[in-house]
């Protein structure tokens, strides 16, 4: 590959290559490099610092759902209580199909995050901030009762953060977890209704 065909999505992509392949302590600059064909000084035209590039990876893996997600909140064919269902199980699928489609690398991602807080912590609030958005379509249709969307969108992720907080990734493949999920979803939309 010619330096000027090397694009930041082409180095992302071969960074979670080599990331899949070699693990976050042992992944280096110059392995991304050879992987591409090009020099490491390459890589650090698009991105300073090793640092830098493990952030951008974890950015978009993160971003990869925010998107999917996005496309139910904006969505208008349901009302928000079907539409508040459907955005927490996708959340909770898309999780769980990362952990087990690909363990390896959503390993990888958990040393990333917590490499990356800020990253993580933008992802939350992009999360919780489409959570609210839903809520507050749902107040405004009389669908649901809280007074403060925003405080009801904190306690709704929260309260379903086994299902999409990669510490709980281990329980996602307990025969009893669908049903698990779908109680909590149960009590929170009955909450929300009240």
């Amino acid at each position: 590959m010619t330096p000027e065909a090397l694009t930041p999505e082409r180095i992302l992509e071969a960074t979670e290559d080599v990331l899949r392949r070699y693990g976050p302590a042992k992944a280096t600059v110059v392995d991304v490099a050879r992987a591409l064909g090009v020099s490491h000084g390459s890589v650090y035209r698009h991105f300073r610092t090793k640092a830098a590039l493990r952030e951008a990876v974890t950015s978009r893996w993160l971003e990869r759902s925010v998107v999917e997600l996005a496309k139910i909140t904006n969505g208008h064919e349901h009302p928000a209580p079907v539409k508040l269902r459907s955005w927490l199980t996708t959340l909770f699928e898309a999780k769980r199909h990362k952990a087990g489609d690909d363990p390896e690398l959503f390993a990888t991602y958990g040393v990333l995050i917590e490499e990356n807080s800020g990253v993580v912590e933008e992802h939350i609030r992009e999360l919780v901030e489409q959570v609210r958005e839903i809520i507050e379509e749902g107040v405004l249709a009389r669908q649901f009762a809280p007074a403060d969307p925003g405080s009801a969108a904190q306690a709704v992720f929260d309260a379903t953060s086994r299902f999409h907080d990669p510490a709980y990734a281990p329980e996602w493949q307990k025969p009893s977890i669908d049903d698990e999920f779908a109680a909590v979803l149960d009590l929170l939309l009955r909450g929300l209704s009240a």
